[in-house]
C-alpha cells in the first residue's frame, strides 16, 4: 500500500492493523529479539525471524517516510562502495558472501526503521521482552560451558564463554543491550519485578565477565553509566533521581561482590588478569592492533577504490579491527567516507532527540547508550557485520521518525484545541 508524504500532513493515513495481526507482529519482533542470539549456526534463526516478519509487515502495511532518505542513500553508497572495490574479487566465495551480507544487513536497517516508526511503544516492548529471553539464552549456556557443567567445547572458544555465539566478543556485545534494559528495570519499575530484573541482569554480566572481552567490559561501565545519567537529568521527579542514584550505587556494590567471588576461582582470576593486561602482544608494535591501524589509513589516502573486503589480512599479519578503518580498506573512499557519515549523523541524531518527552524515551535512552557505546567499541573490533549493530541503528532511525511524528501530532493538537 503507498502513501504520500507531504510536509503539510506529518502523519499521513496509517494502515490499520487489527489486534490479530497486531499480535503476529509482536510475536515476531519477540522472535528477532530472541533469535538474535543463537547465531552459532548459519543461516540463524535471526535470519529467519527477519524474513518472516519483513514479508509479513510488508504485506500488512509499512510506510516509508522523508526521513528515511539520507539513511536509505548513505546505505547505498556504502555497499555500492564494497561492490566496486570486490568487483575483481567475486570468484571467492567468502567476498561474495561478505558482500551479499552487507546489501543484507543494509535492508534489515531499513526495516527496522519503518517498523519503529508506527505503534513504537508497543514494538520495542515485543522486541526488548525477546533480547531479554535471548540474552538470558546466550548467558546461560556460555556459563555453562566455561564451567564445563556441560559441554565445554560447545559454548566456549579459547577458554573464554561464547555460548551461543561463535565469537565472545560479539556474545558480550549482545548482552550490553538487554542487560541495560534489566537495569532499567531495576532503578524504575516495582520492587518485585524490580527483583526478577536484577536477577536477569547478575546472570547477564556474569557472561560478560566470563567472555573476558575488554572491548565489551569498558562497552558495558560505559554504557551503564551514560544510560543512567541520562534518566537522571530526565526525570521528572527528585523521587526518581534519587532512586535511580540509590539503586545505582546498590547495584555497583553487587556487581562489584559477584566479581570478587568469580576472580576466587582460579581459572577465572588467571584470565581476567591476562585479559586485562594493556600490554597484549597482538595490540602493540608496528604491525599490532594500532600500529595496522596507522599503516592502514596510510594506505587508505594511496587507494581511492580500496582493497576489497577480507585483504587486509593479506597485506599485515590480522585484520583491521576497527570498523572505520576496514570500510575504506574494503570500500575505498566512497565507503570510507559515507560509513562513518552515517555512524555519526546518527549519533548526532541521537544526541539531539535525547530530551524529547515520547512515551518511549526509557527505552530509547537505552538504545542510544547501547549504540553509542558500540561505535566507541567499532574504532578497536569490527562491528560491521554484526546483527545487533545494524539492529539498533535501524531503531534508531525509526524512533526519531517516530520521535518527529509524535511531536508534531502534539503540536497540533495543541492549536486545535
Amino acid at each position: 500500500m503507498a502513501y504520500t508524504v507531504t510536509a503539510e500532513s506529518p502523519r499521513p493515513p496509517a494502515a490499520v492493523a487489527t489486534p490479530r495481526i497486531a499480535m503476529v507482529q509482536y510475536a515476531l519482533l519477540w522472535l528477532i529479539g530472541a533469535g538474535g542470539a543463537v547465531v552459532f549456526i548459519e543461516p540463524s534463526p535471526y535470519e529467519f525471524a527477519t524474513l518472516a516478519a519483513t514479508i509479513f509487515f510488508f504485506a500488512t502495511g509499512l510506510r516509508f517516510r522523508l526521513t528515511f532518505v539520507p539513511l536509505v542513500c548513505l546505505m547505498v553508497l556504502i555497499n555500492l562502495g564494497y561492490t566496486i572495490s570486490a568487483s575483481g574479487l567475486m570468484h571467492d566465495k567468502r567476498i561474495l558472501n561478505w558482500i551479499m551480507t552487507s546489501w543484507y544487513m543494509a535492508v534489515t536497517v531499513l526495516f527496522f526503521a519503518l517498523v519503529f516508526a508506527e505503534n513504537t511503544s508497543e514494538r520495542l516492548e515485543a522486541l526488548n521482552r525477546g533480547l531479554i529471553i535471548g540474552a538470558l539464552i546466550a548467558s546461560l549456556t556460555g556459563i555453562i560451558g566455561y564451567f564445563n557443567i556441560a559441554g565445554r567445547d560447545l559454548f566456549t572458544l579459547y577458554g573464554r564463554a561464547s555460548g551461543t555465539f561463535k565469537d565472545p566478543n560479539v556474545l558480550s556485545a549482545f548482552l550490553v543491550l538487554p542487560a541495560l534494559l534489566a537495569l532499567q528495570s531495576i532503578v524504575t519499575d516495582p520492587p518485585r519485578k524490580a527483583m526478577r530484573s536484577a536477577a536477569i541482569f547478575g546472570v547477564i554480566c556474569i557472561a560478560i565477565l566470563l567472555a573476558f572481552s575488554r572491548a565489551a567490559w569498558g562497552l558495558t561501565v560505559l554504557s551503564s553509566g551514560l544510560m543512567l545519567a541520562l534518566m537522571f537529568v530526565t526525570s521528572k521527579t527528585q523521587a526518581q533521581r534519587s532512586r535511580i542514584v540509590v539503586i545505582s550505587v546498590a547495584a555497583v556494590s553487587i556487581v562489584a561482590v559477584m566479581l570478587v567471588i568469580l576472580l576466587s576461582f582460579d581459572q577465572v582470576q588467571d584470565l581476567f588478569k591476562q585479559r586485562a593486561s594493556f600490554e597484549q602482544s597482538y595490540d602493540s608494535g608496528r604491525y599490532g592492533r594500532f600500529g595496522r591501524h596507522i599503516i592502514g589509513a596510510e594506505m587508505a589516502l594511496d587507494l581511492p577504490l580500496g582493497i576489497g573486503p577480507l585483504q587486509f589480512s593479506k597485506f599485515l599479519p590480522e585484520d583491521t579491527h576497527n570498523s572505520y578503518l576496514n570500510a575504506f580498506m574494503s570500500g575505498g573512499w566512497l565507503s570510507g567516507i559515507c560509513y562513518p557519515a552515517l555512524i555519526f549523523t546518527t549519533v548526532i541524531l541521537g544526541f539531539r532527540h535525547i530530551f524529547v518527552p515520547v512515551p518511549w524515551q526509557r527505552a530509547y535512552l537505552a538504545v542510544f547508550a547501547t549504540f553509542v557505546g558500540t561505535v566507541g567499541e567499532s574504532f578497536v573490533i569490527d562491528t560491521d557485520h554484526w546483527r545487533h549493530f545494524w539492529m539498533m541503528l535501524g531503531m534508531m532511525w525509526g524512533l526519531f521518525a517516530a520521535a518527529q511524528l509524535f511531536m508534531a501530532q502534539k503540536r497540533a493538537a495543541a492549536i486545535s484545541s
